[in-house]
């Protein structure tokens, strides 16, 4: 499995790890089926580091409406459900169902499916067909890369005053500033970080969890 903590040795990779909170056992079971998928395909994970994070900043900021963009096996979906407050619904938009079965199992087992509403379909006309109320509290973007700025555009527009929006893979395994890479994701990520900090409405800090992790809130007035 790669690195927990991109751009980082492994060494120093584990220590960040060690001295972070660990997952409980129904996130280690989820880490362990989705590590054990074919083809390489259970990276698509967040990192344990990240995860922490994320139940980290979902306590600090109670949120009473997430929603996460792209869910996979649904880690970082948990990872936001169990430090939602007792009222907090966390919406997840996803295209697979086959994936997102497994999200459906460890959810249950972490006895937090009832505050998770799954929608499977394109997440842009989910996204269009929520009202302005309940305002977002928290967004997790982790998705198609070519509809990042749709997506931050949607969710933004809904963002309640004291909101945060996190996007995933922000440094593109480092390729981001490598002239060479022309590759479409890579294209769209430049074009979605370049869209975010040209925008006046918002700031940003770009951090280096994982593969990049973009924490976006309103400017001050």
């Amino acid at each position: 499995m790669a690195s927990e903590v991109e751009f980082l040795d492994k060494d120093l990779s584990a220590y960040i790890v060690d001295n972070s909170t660990s997952p409980d056992d129904v996130q280690n079971e989820l880490i362990a089926v989705t590590s054990a998928l074919d083809e390489g395909i259970g990276d698509m994970r967040v990192g344990t580091a990240q995860g922490t994070f994320m139940s980290l900043l979902t306590t600090v900021l109670q949120p009473r409406f997430a929603v996460e963009i792209g869910t996979f096996t649904g880690y970082s979906a948990l990872a936001v459900a169990k430090a939602l407050p007792q009222d907090g619904q966390l919406l997840c938009c996803d295209f697979s169902e086959e994936w997102t079965a497994i999200a459906r199992k460890y959810w249950k087992r972490a006895g937090v499916d009832d505050r998770i509403d799954l929608r499977i379909g394109p997440a842009l006309d989910t996204l269009e067909g929520l009202p302005s109320h309940p305002r977002i509290d928290l967004a997790f973007i982790d998705a198609d890369k070519e509809n990042y700025i749709q997506y931050y555009e949607e969710i933004l527009f809904r963002l309640s005053e004291r909101g945060v929006i996190l996007v995933d893979n922000t440094l593109w395994g480092g390729f981001v500033v490598d002239p060479d890479c022309t590759e479409a994701e890579a294209d769209a990520i430049r074009a979605f970080n370049a869209h975010v900090i040209a925008d006046p409405r918002v700031m940003v800090a770009m951090l280096p969890i994982g593969d990049g992790l973009s924490m976006i809130t309103h400017a001050p007035k």
